[in-house]
């Protein structure tokens, strides 16, 4: 029996009749149903318009009221950045445990290709810096969507960080210069594009990589991040 990613116990694994029916090769999990089910998701019926943020009704959050608009952008968050999702993410992120990211790869995935399905859009993630990729040795969101072709549009104008995002407070997060700048040669005039990042905390980073896209022709640019 395969053991769950997260707590190391034995999966139970269950045949259905459907199942055996179909003739499809098993799809093992990686994590057992009493850690998936500490992981809140966010229904897009109950989610801030702007941002994604989880809220009683799907109108515009107090954070996004603050923005200017930005030429319709707007985000979409798969789930809650809880107690669960942050210690996922301590492991995963910040601890390197590469490993992890099977536990949000099909998930995350499904969520890209609905989005592209729709709108034909290129898939750009958030980069991370030289010395970040050193460092840790991957790119967090790539790790999500292995099989999906992305178009490398946007690098780090610095080659390391003097000061983590995680790290920040709000007040330094909303005074962060614009740390992008687009790949050259880059053509994006006239694209729909797709940006996928991990958390939306501010929205300060996916901001600033959406405004530069649009000011370089993109015709429209939407978000989605695995948590807010």
């Amino acid at each position: 029996m395969p053991a769950c990613l997260l707590c190391q116990s034995q999966i139970q694994i269950k045949l259905t009749l459907p199942w055996l029916l179909s003739w499809q090769p098993m799809r093992r999990p990686v994590v057992c149903d009493r850690c998936w089910q500490r992981f809140e998701s966010i229904k897009r019926l109950h989610a801030c318009p702007g941002c994604g943020r989880a809220q009683d009704q799907p109108t515009q959050c107090l954070d996004c009221a603050r923005w200017p608009t930005l030429a319709g952008f707007y985000n979409e968050a798969l789930f809650r950045y809880n107690e669960a999702m942050q210690t996922y993410f301590h492991q995963y992120k910040f601890s390197g445990d590469y490993q992890l990211r099977q536990v949000f790869a099909t998930v995350f995935q499904q969520a890209v290709r609905q989005r592209i399905a729709h709108t034909a859009a290129i898939v750009v993630t958030i980069p991370v810096t030289p010395a970040t990729m050193q460092t840790r040795g991957f790119n967090q969101v790539s790790g999500w969507i292995p099989t999906i072709e992305t178009a490398a549009v946007l690098t780090t104008q610095a080659t390391t960080k003097l000061v983590p995002q995680s790290k920040k407070d709000r007040h330094a997060r909303l005074l962060t210069p614009q740390p992008f700048k687009l790949t050259t040669p880059t053509d994006i005039t006239g694209q729909s594009i797709l940006i996928v990042d991990d958390i939306y905390t501010t929205g300060r980073t996916i901001r600033h990589a959406a405004s530069l896209l649009l000011e370089n022709g993109a015709k429209s640019v939407t978000g989605l991040t695995l948590a807010r």
